[in-house]
């Protein structure tokens, strides 16, 4: 098994860790959690003679009740995500988990939110993901939380896959680099982490009932290898997938109830110590209710614990067991497996590592969050050298876009985190630049205005909508800007009825937001069912609701929902709020002994075009342009039609940059998306990729815009020229599936790997990025080492200014191979800072696993012998052969 590149031996590990443990970003903790305590073994064996049978099978599941999130049975209401009991008379603590890929997630507080980690992909820096990991582990540790639930290895497969934001990109060696020091940063905090979603769980269509088909070589060298490096670098859990899962169409068991996957694979083969888990509701969603009639095959397969709630692993567990279907054993394996990593995480003898708070932690991480977003920052185009700006030469600037204004710093669904700080670039940039030069226009608005009085009316045409308290409201606008929000009422729902008269034909959207609350609306006769079209859901509720990911300028979290209405004609309304309740997946954080801000909204055609002109205008008005673009990347929804930018942002930014050429486009983005606009005879002049940049993304967008920091991200995925480019995305049996079964038919060929194969060329490869200066390699030497071989060269700025690089090794297949092989495949990496001038040696292992291929035949990894070729570049487009090697077995 191969080690992490930049961790090569047990000493080494040793080592660094130490000096991560004492260096200037040091946080909590810093215990090695991964040596086992001594005579461990013989402590759990003992333990589990003196348990009964109902306390085994309690370590095996969660203690929720149905789908309401509220209640995980914690007794001191610590809990976030899941809850094991422990079991006190023996002096064994719970087990608390949280979700952890973009920030230790905490319903009940603030935690800071980091990029998103297909930023931190971006980075191509271990050493920051490492840090990263343990910034997020120490807070997870500070809200007492045992387990983390990050970080997610998925491989982007398809380029509008919802959680692509939560990945590590399209090649597994990254991603393999970048989770395996994440883990260590987690566990040095003495927090378990959990690597997810095992496996091939590339998709959010269908996602708890498809079923996947994909070779096993495809399996072994695409989806697999970063959860290996997960087992290598000592993680404590897995986290299985909801689909189903056929390697070579075989089977089409469930993940969690996958033998081959569970115990074959993860346990037999990679001698994996610890325990896996479900995702959240696994075991009840969709067709895995046919689990129950299963119970306990999941078990028997290598499932250890169910979550949240005990549909499989609680009372059909227990039965099964005392009726004799079920070996006692097989329980006790699986809590063997979990009290073993709480043993390793000196959970039993009661010596974690020290913690500490969240205020303690928060200066120090918000300097890593930035970090990260400024280190996975992707300059994708800069001509004649439009960034840095320099704001001596600014003499009037247009910022426009809704996410200058409101900080679109995260992915939607369970990574959401309710951020420390919150600041708009709007202001950060504002702050650099001198009083009066800076205007603003949201372009593409989603605030829209609060409906005004004379559109509302109740009782055939008496003005206002009726409260059910008897009362009438002109206009629902209760916010503590207008000093007059809703009032506290013990989370009592409010109701408002009426009609809704439009006063002129076209399609509108309508829009409800607050702060501090929950809300909804039905128009006309609602959904299908009868019930609101929209909702911004109470806490108690396991839905990712409606609510966008970017607030309202001044604040709001809000849902919208798109009509096309008839002038003159009434539409009955209903709209509700709970002042004090609020959502898990808002922003904020609810209390209810606060004031709630609430408004019921409109965007109208008219203002929509107003919208957009006025954004133009201010373009040929001014000396320099920078426009903001968003998606809104989130779990549970792909994009499988077009990955475009949504709300006719392809349009305002064509037609400002047609108004002002001097435009520089800013993306918060997590993934692919097409870019028509840089297509046409007006381009913008510069193109900077910030993905979702967590809490500290203004001030870290502000800083390299105007060059107190210099971009340092390379694409860890490909952006085609059109989604059609890409044929895995657009054959329906490819994707999204057909008949709740999808086929993997593109095998090895994913992501660069496809472009090569089919010679198409993407608009932006992956590992590309451009600095603020410019690099070049030279002296390159290739030698074979015992591990494979190591390839040298020196690294020049040959700029004016200081700058990153991340010069990228590839290696491409032998002439006559024994299977179809990728042309090349990234084989190595490093980043270097170098000032300007300034020249270092750099030296890049291409491990043995580089040199193979998986043979079905004798299911082992094969040296793929012969004469190959050795690229060194700066991305997978952009390299040059810099040696034939002769491989030999």
């Amino acid at each position: 098994m191969n080690r992490p590149q930049w961790r090569q031996d047990k000493k080494t590990l040793k080592l660094l860790s130490g000096l991560l443990c004492f260096s200037a970003l040091t946080l909590a903790g810093c215990d090695n959690s991964t040596t086992d305590s001594q005579g461990g073994g013989d402590k759990i064996e003992h333990l589990l003679t003196q348990m009964t049978l109902e306390e085994k099978t309690s370590f095996l599941h969660g203690l929720v009740k149905g789908f309401d999130m509220s209640d995980f049975g914690d007794p001191e209401n610590k809990a976030n995500v899941g809850f094991i009991p422990g079991v006190p008379r023996l002096n064994i603590p719970p087990l608390r988990l949280t979700d952890g890929p973009a920030g230790a997630r905490y319903t009940k507080g603030l935690t800071t939110a980091m990029p998103a980690p297909v930023s931190l992909a971006a980075s191509f820096n271990p050493v920051l993901a490492e840090q990263y990991g343990a910034a997020i582990g120490a807070e997870a540790r500070a809200l007492d939380q045992d387990v983390l639930l990050a970080p997610m290895v998925n491989i982007v497969r398809i380029p509008g896959a919802g959680r692509n934001f939560e990945t590590f990109g399209e090649d597994p060696l990254l991603a393999g680099e970048m989770a395996s020091a994440e883990i260590i940063g987690i566990q040095n905090q003495g927090v378990m982490a959990t690597i997810k979603h095992f496996a091939a769980n590339n998709q959010e269509t269908d996602r708890m009932t498809i079923n996947t088909i994909v070779d096993e070589r495809t399996m072994r060298e695409i989806y697999l290898p970063a959860f290996e490096q997960g087992v290598n670098a000592g993680v404590a859990s897995f986290m299985c997938s909801y689909n189903r899962l056929a390697i070579d169409g075989k089977n089409s068991d469930y993940a969690c109830a996958n033998k081959t996957l569970l115990t074959d694979i993860l346990r037999t083969q990679w001698k994996y110590d610890g325990f896996v888990m479900t995702d959240w509701y696994a075991a009840v969603m969709g067709g895995l209710q046919g689990l129950e009639a299963l119970t306990p095959a999941p078990l028997s397969a290598g499932l250890d614990m169910e979550m949240p709630g005990g549909n499989i692993f609680g009372t059909p567990l227990l039965d099964a067991v005392q009726r004799k279907e079920m070996p006692e054993s097989t329980v006790d394996k699986a809590v063997y497996r979990i009290l073993t990593q709480m043993d390793k995480f000196h959970l039993l003898d009661g010596t974690p590592p020290a913690k500490k708070t969240i205020d303690e932690l928060k200066d120090q991480n918000s300097i890593i969050a930035k970090e990260t977003a400024i280190e996975g920052a992707v300059l994708l185009v800069n001509e004649n050298n439009t960034l840095p700006l320099q704001a001596t030469s600014i003499t009037s600037l247009a910022v426009i876009g809704q996410t200058a204004a409101s900080l679109n710093y995260g992915g939607g669904g369970s990574s959401r985190v309710k951020p420390l700080n919150m600041k708009a670039p709007l202001a950060s940039i504002e702050e650099r630049l001198a009083d009066g030069l800076v205007t603003y226009q949201p372009g593409v608005d989603l605030d829209g205005i609060a409906i005004p009085a004379s559109a509302l009316s109740h009782d055939l045409g008496q003005p206002g909508l009726l409260r059910n308290d008897g009362s009438i409201d002109s206009a629902l606008d209760f916010t503590i800007a207008n000093l007059n929000p809703l009032e506290p009422n013990g989370k009592q729902t409010i109701t408002w009825s009426g009609s809704l008269t439009a006063p002129t034909t076209g399609d509108y959207e309508l829009k409800i937001q607050v702060k501090n609350g929950g809300a909804s609306l039905k128009i006309g006769s609602g959904d299908q069912n009868g019930n609101p079209q929209i909702g911004i859901a109470s806490s108690s509720s396991v839905s990712f609701a409606d609510i966008s990911l970017i607030s309202t300028r001044d604040g709001l979290q809000w849902a919208g929902y798109k009509i096309h209405l008839e002038a003159g004609v009434p539409q009955p309304i209903t709209i509700t709020a709970i002042p004090g309740a609020g959502s898990d997946f808002a922003t904020d954080l609810a209390d209810p002994l606060k004031p709630t801000s609430f408004r019921l909204a409109w965007m109208t055609p008219e203002l929509k075009q107003q919208r957009f002109d006025d954004a133009v205008n201010a373009a040929q008005t001014t000396s320099n342009v920078v426009l903001f673009a968003y998606t809104e990347g989130n779990e549970g929804k792909d994009l499988i039609e077009s990955i475009n930018l949504p709300e006719g942002q392809d349009a305002l930014i064509q037609a400002v940059v047609d108004a002002n050429p001097n435009t520089v486009v800013v993306l918060n983005v997590g993934s692919s998306i097409e870019m028509p606009w840089l297509d046409g005879a007006q381009k913008p002049a510069a193109l900077l990729n910030m993905w979702y940049p967590g809490q500290e993304g203004a001030d870290a967008t502000a800083d390299i815009l105007f060059g107190q920091a210099s971009p340092g991200g390379r694409l860890p995925i490909s952006i085609p020229f059109k989604l059609a480019d890409y044929t895995p995305a657009n054959e329906p049996q490819s994707f999204p599936g057909v008949d709740d079964t999808v086929i993997y038919e593109e095998g090895i060929f994913v992501g660069y790997r496809w472009y090569d194969q089919h010679n198409v060329a993407p608009r932006f490869a992956f590992g590309h990025g451009l600095s603020y200066t410019q690099f070049s390699y030279s002296e390159p030497t290739v030698t074979a080492t015992a591990e494979g071989y190591s390839v040298s060269f020196s690294v020049t700025n040959t700029g004016a200014t200081a700058g990153v690089d991340v010069p990228q090794v590839y290696l491409g297949a032998p002439a006559s191979a024994a299977v179809p092989m990728v042309k090349k495949a990234l084989a190595g990496f490093s980043k270097v800072k170098l000032a300007a001038g300034e020249s270092t040696q750099v030296t890049i292992p291409i491990a043995k696993r580089a040199l193979s291929y998986w043979d079905i035949n004798t299911a082992q990894w094969q040296v793929a012998t012969g004469q190959r070729s050795v690229y060194l570049g700066s991305s997978a487009s952009n390299v040059e052969e810099i040696a034939q090697i002769q491989v030999t077995k």
